[in-house]
């Protein structure tokens, strides 16, 4: 569902994106609006849901979560019950960062995190590949981060 947004509400969400912890004061001096239409129209971004959550972005490395990795996951089948047979799996696992369904020769891909690579290893070999419906996996680990930008293009 598209919503409507206008050029101030485009604004605030650039803003919020840019700095989620900022007073409802501060962001409306910032888009040029006063306070109480600004609190009105960042409450109706999250009724409309385009507003999910605000979260702090905690910095893996320091909390002693060393490896970062892709799992490639191809299941045996692919009908509707079994790929959310295997969505309500990968909810169950805190490794998982994120997991995307994709399309081609690749059904899922999952984004782990794991303080040391052996905690990794044991993960996919007891927990991703022992599930059922699993036919492959392939790992690949992260070198570096390039970029980080959890952030949604606004013009």
């Amino acid at each position: 569902m598209n919503v409507r947004l206008d050029a101030v509400d485009w604004k605030i969400l650039k803003e919020l994106q840019d700095d989620g912890r900022m007073t409802n004061v501060e962001l409306a001096r910032r888009v040029g609006i006063t306070a109480p239409p600004c609190l009105r129209r960042v409450r109706a971004l999250e009724e409309a849901g385009v507003i999910r959550a605000y979260r702090a972005i905690l910095d893996e490395k320091t909390l002693g979560y060393d490896i970062s990795a892709f799992a490639m996951v191809s299941l045996h089948h692919q009908g509707e019950a079994d790929l959310r047979a295997f969505e309500a799996q990968v909810a169950e696992w805190e490794i998982v960062r994120h997991a995307w369904l994709l399309s081609g020769d690749i059904d899922f891909i999952l984004e782990c995190v794991a303080p040391t690579l052996s905690a990794f290893h044991v993960f996919v070999l007891d927990h991703l590949v022992a599930v059922e419906n699993v036919d492959t996996v392939r790992t690949a680990l992260t070198i570096r981060e390039a970029k980080q930008a959890p952030r949604i293009p606004i013009r």
